[in-house]
């Protein structure tokens, strides 16, 4: 499974190290994810990959507002 948030479509991006005599290496930043769990419409759940951000966009529109939003 890719690395990969649900809301944000956030996913590991690449750059270079930098050391102090300027030589650059390729590196990976990866995304802040979370497995977190939500409780929906009677005892069903949903389990989502979420990063930090889509967590808190979750926070801020509430978890249907945000699929309807963000989710493709």
């Amino acid at each position: 499974m890719a690395r990969l948030c649900v809301i944000t479509h956030k996913k590991t991006a690449t750059g270079n190290n930098i050391s102090h005599a300027k030589n650059r290496t390729k590196r990976l930043f990866k995304v802040n994810l979370h497995k977190h769990t939500f409780k929906i419409a009677g005892n069903q759940t949903l389990k989502l990959r979420l990063s930090a951000k889509g967590l808190r966009t979750i926070d801020k529109y509430g978890l249907q507002q945000a699929l309807t939003l963000f989710v493709f």
